[in-house]
């Protein structure tokens, strides 16, 4: 008898994510490894790598100094403008990378919203804390998204 392991990953997976929901709710963290040691204690394996992707696919973002839910209660209708006030500049680095500055923290908060658009003339976004690295495949693509990034986030 085969097991199916690709099922329980993912089993693991969102029992995974749900502790970490539980643990971002009730106590103020601000660290992946923090994250890591006390989801270990909970009994979910994770690695920092794991972690990076569950707040990702959680809508995490970093206020302060600590790590917060999005607001469920409140339905988004526009997700470019919940995250506009946090964009500061962008421009344009070689003929394939674009660069987009936020306030502190909220690099990863618009990254998301970028990355659900699936504007077809984005090819991956990388983020840190304030910088987001969008690639596109050419230069004809960065103008096309350089135009709606502009118009989206009014800067």
């Amino acid at each position: 008898m085969q097991t199916n392991n690709r099922g329980n990953g993912a089993r693991a997976a969102l029992a995974r994510r749900e502790a970490l929901r539980r643990i971002i709710t009730r106590s103020p963290v601000g660290r992946q490894e923090d994250l890591v040691r006390l989801l270990g204690r909970a009994g979910h394996h994770a690695t920092q790598s794991s972690v990076s992707r569950d707040l990702r696919e959680l809508g995490v973002a970093k206020q302060g100094d600590r790590y917060v839910l999005p607001d469920e209660s409140a339905p988004v209708l526009d997700d470019f403008a919940a995250v506009a006030a946090f964009v500061r500049d962008l421009k344009a680095a070689g003929p394939c990378l674009t660069v987009i500055r936020t306030t502190a923290g909220a690099a990863q908060s618009v990254a998301i919203v970028l990355d659900r658009s699936q504007w077809p003339e984005i090819v991956g976004t990388l983020s840190g804390d304030d910088t987001i690295f969008v690639a596109t495949q050419g230069a004809a693509a960065q103008r096309r998204l350089i135009a709606r990034l502009h118009q989206e986030f009014r800067v």
